[in-house]
């Protein structure tokens, strides 16, 4: 056997040295970071900070126990939260937590059903896709207030809605036309936005996994519901989440379609907005600070719950040591989506 031919093992006790990512790399990270999070602390800090400092006073002229007119700020403490609970502003108050709600529920629940069924539409290969993919987007690039105004002006008292229902409906006024004209406006809008991301999920999914489970006898919903679904839940959550937080602060389309003061549409943004307006900045600022709590809470169970990979960041499992000789068993990310993979396609030719 030649030198050239011969390998050189390593003495058996000699443990080799690995380059750690420690050194010097998260500094230098650090270092490039840094100007990027000074911008969001002043872009989305400072405003934060300002907002909750600003729900602790009250602004305006007041009078005070001897008669005398104040101008300027107060300290109050929590009693811009406290008037929130109560009385008249109470009512508003809970009212417009309740539309908040109910828009967020339904929206995103209808807006999930149709963006999967657009993805599901956009995925197939057929004549013509890349037109079909265009005229569903479309309805996303357009901005809000301009597709609130297009809505306004189908729902009106001559519009085009009336026309094709045959009916005489006054949608911008009190009652549930009202609601459903805000719940058409969004869901046309935004279930694009759903299929887009679940689409850019369908195209990751391998062609393989699809004709091995068409092998095992896999009918079309154990198909669906047994590869697609698992395998496309990461971008579908993300998805969802994004449009959750999104009709949370909902305002310019309920705003602009119907109007403003209309209990029936009122949201929390459109409460904080109508109290700034009136130069009620300290109650304002209760509000929106309610609204941010709500939103980070929600936030916070979804992804708890259900693991939503927000920042693209996948879960892997950590190397293992062997009893025996004190290896390590590498589990790495092409290992776990194979499992997975395997997984569902014995699920999906069961039954």
């Amino acid at each position: 056997m030649s030198d050239s031919a011969s390998v050189v093992a390593p003495p058996p006790n000699k443990r080799v040295r690995r380059t750690s990512f420690n050194e010097g790399t998260g500094r230098l990270a650090a270092l490039l970071l840094s100007p990027t999070l000074i911008v969001l602390l002043l872009v989305i800090g400072y405003p934060i900070i300002s907002a909750l400092r600003e729900s602790l006073y009250t602004s305006g002229q007041r009078i005070d126990a001897d008669g005398f007119v104040i101008e300027g700020s107060q300290f109050v403490g929590l009693d811009n939260f406290a008037a929130i609970f109560s009385g008249a502003t109470g009512d508003r108050f809970w009212n417009a937590f309740y539309n908040t709600t109910f828009f967020t529920v339904t929206c995103v629940v209808i807006e999930t059903l149709l963006g999967v069924l657009m993805a599901l539409v956009m995925h197939k290969a057929f004549k013509g896709r890349a037109i079909v993919r265009a005229s569903i987007l479309i309805p996303w690039a357009i901005p809000t207030v301009v597709s609130a105004l297009l809505w306004k002006w189908i729902f009106q008292a001559d519009g085009i809605a009336n026309d094709v229902l045959g009916t005489q409906i006054l949608w911008s006024t009190e009652g549930w036309q009202s609601v459903m004209s805000v719940i058409i406006a969004d869901t046309w809008k935004t279930a694009p936005f759903i299929g887009l991301l679940v689409l850019a999920g369908l195209q990751t999914i391998p062609d393989e996994v699809y004709e091995a489970a068409k092998v095992d006898g896999a009918s079309p919903w154990k198909t669906f519901t047994r590869i697609t679904l698992p395998l496309v839940k990461p971008a579908l959550l993300v998805a969802v989440l994004f449009r959750i937080l999104d009709t949370l602060r909902i305002f310019d389309l309920p705003y602009v379609l119907v109007g403003p003061n209309k209990s029936s549409v009122e949201t929390l943004s459109i409460l904080a907005f109508l109290e700034a307006n009136q130069t009620r900045y300290g109650p304002a600022a209760a509000y929106a600070t309610m609204l941010f709590l709500y939103i980070v809470v929600v936030a916070y169970v979804f992804v708890r719950l259900l693991g939503a990979d927000v920042i693209g960041e996948a879960r892997v499992n950590k190397p293992k040591k062997n009893g025996k000789n004190g290896r390590r068993n590498e589990v790495g990310p092409g290992t776990a989506a194979g499992t997975a993979t395997g997984s569902a396609i014995a699920g999906g030719g069961a039954g």
